[in-house]
Formats: C-alpha cells, structure tokens, sequence
C-alpha cells in the first residue's frame, strides 16, 4: 500500500483525456509536482494543461519514466504494448488507475456524491455541485464537462461534500470493473440503466450487475436516489441496505414534478415531495429529462442539508 505522504512526483501516461487531465489539474493544485504524456498533445486538452503549469511529453518514450515519478496513473486507453507502460512494469514502479488515484487523493474522507446512469450524469452532477456552491458549502467535485457557472470540470473546495460523475466503463487495463465501484458512496444516484458500452459488457444483464454492485456497496447510513420510471434502476435498488428516494414525473414516486411548464425562461415545475407541496421551481433548461435530472439533484442537496 502506497504512503500518499511518501509521493510528490506524479506522471500520467495518457494525460489528455478529460477525466485524467482535470485529476492531473486537481492534483497540481494540492501541490503534487504533475506532469505526463500522450501519443497526441493537441487544443484544448494541450491548452488546458499549459494553463494549469502541467508539462506534457508528446509521443511515448521509456525514457520519460527516467525522470523517477513516484507514482503513475495509467489512463484506461493505455494497453500492454505501450513501450511506456512496458518500461514502468519492468521496473517495478508503483501505479495505479484514475479512480484508485481520485478516490485515495481526493475522495477519501469527504462525503462522496457518486452521480451514476446511462444519461444525465454529467448535467445531474453539475446541478448537485451548483446548489451545493450556492448554499456555501465550497463542495469538491470532478465531473466529465464543463459546469457552465463554474467554467471547469473540477474544484477543490473547502467543504466535505465531493460531488464525483460515476463512470459504468471499465478503470485501466488491468481493472475492467466500472469506475464507480472506486468511488466510496455515501450518496448514490441512478439517472437511469440501458444497454451501453458493448466493447466492455456483453449485455443489459452486466451492466445491472455493476450497478447492483454500486448499490450494495453503499452504507446503511448513506442514501440512494433513483429514477422511478426506470424500472432497471428501481429493480436495481432493491439490492441495497440503505434508504432509498425515488424521483419522477409520476405521482408515485418520492418526489415528483407536476403543474410543469415551459416559457422563454425555461421549464417551470412544481416539487412535490411526500405528496406534499415543497416549492415551485424554474429552471433554465427544456425537456421532461433535466427535470428529472433536477429532482435528482434537489433530493441530494436536501439530503446533505443545503436547501
């Protein structure tokens, strides 16, 4: 088991993905000496990384392992055959994967708020770093666009909230489990569940399983949020050990949304929770799906004590 104290040098192989270049940033930013590679270094991604002070190699060499990281992070498009990912293996030098490295430098010790589903994760995940931002709570949190109220796809806040986009594709080559596994949930959230992903999971059945896995792996204390018109997801919540909050356009559900409507500023809806008036509320966004998205977000921030 790596000592995070006994790391300062961190290289990533594979440092222009979205995902590994907002880690890389986040990780600069709690003053890790970062710097990395990729096969091509092109705008903005190249851009970006400039901005944050992070050096990147274009085009892999072994010789860049020469310069003694103390740890690696391995991007998940890098497979055996990569002449970098060889040398590091034939010198014994730690690495690990994106989410091990996300959850160990960053997660852990914070209340982690894992946004999961086939579609809406990264509006869903914006909304619930948003609320928590406008209720002073500073949250943390990695989410795989660009929030427009906060111009980046990462922060590191001051608060204990980290609003973490839970990815179903698999970690690194030598990890094939979904990303959100890693993540420490104490909040889960389930947008929805299709089939997906048919390069890594074989049917509609794998990808349930990796969710009822996220499921059962949240405590009993924490909570889980689920679309109550998907039915994959409802089946899927069964499995777990801690509450669980649904949310949908249907009376049926936990929290619903009624009276909606929609005008030159954007969707207007009534939240309804427990069958009893919460508020009404408007959004600047169109369309029965980020009204959902917005329930799920609302349940989450209720929970975690901000509205």
């Amino acid at each position: 088991m790596l000592n995070n104290k006994d790391i300062h040098k961190i290289y990533f192989l594979a440092v222009c993905g979205t995902g590994m270049a907002s880690l890389a940033a986040m990780l600069k930013g709690k003053g890790y000496n970062v710097y990395g590679v990729d096969q091509d270094v092109y705008p903005p991604m190249s851009t970006f990384l400039k901005e944050q002070g992070i050096p990147v190699y274009s085009g892999w060499d072994p010789e860049h392992l020469k310069t003694d990281p103390d740890l690696v992070i391995v991007g998940n498009a890098v497979s055996r055959g990569n002449p970098e990912l060889e040398a590091l293996l034939n010198e014994h030098i730690p690495y690990m994967s994106l989410p091990d490295a996300l959850r160990e430098f960053c997660i852990r010790g914070h209340r982690s708020i894992v946004v999961t589903g086939t579609h809406g994760k990264t509006t869903t995940s914006s909304l619930v770093a948003w609320i928590l931002e406008y209720a002073e709570r500073s949250p943390n949190f990695m989410i795989g666009g660009i929030p427009n109220h906060f111009g980046r796809g990462f922060q590191i806040g001051t608060g204990n909230e980290f609003v973490v986009e839970g990815d179903e594709y698999d970690s690194a080559y030598f990890d094939k489990t979904a990303k959100f596994l890693h993540y420490l949930p104490d909040i889960g959230i389930i947008t929805s569940i299709e089939f997906d992903h048919a390069d890594i999971y074989d049917s509609l059945d794998d990808i349930k399983l990796a969710f009822r896995r996220f499921v059962n792996i949240i405590p009993s204390t924490g909570l889980l949020v689920v679309s109550h018109e998907d039915s994959h997801a409802m089946q899927i919540s069964e499995f777990g050990f801690c509450p669980v909050v649904s949310f949908g356009l249907s009376s049926a559900a936990d929290w619903h949304a009624a009276d909606v409507s929609t005008n030159h500023e954007g969707t207007a809806f009534t939240v309804i929770k427990n069958n009893e008036l919460w508020k009404r509320i408007t959004i600047p966004m169109y369309g029965n799906h980020n009204v959902k998205n917005t329930l799920a977000a609302i349940i989450t921030a209720d929970h975690a004590g901000s509205c």
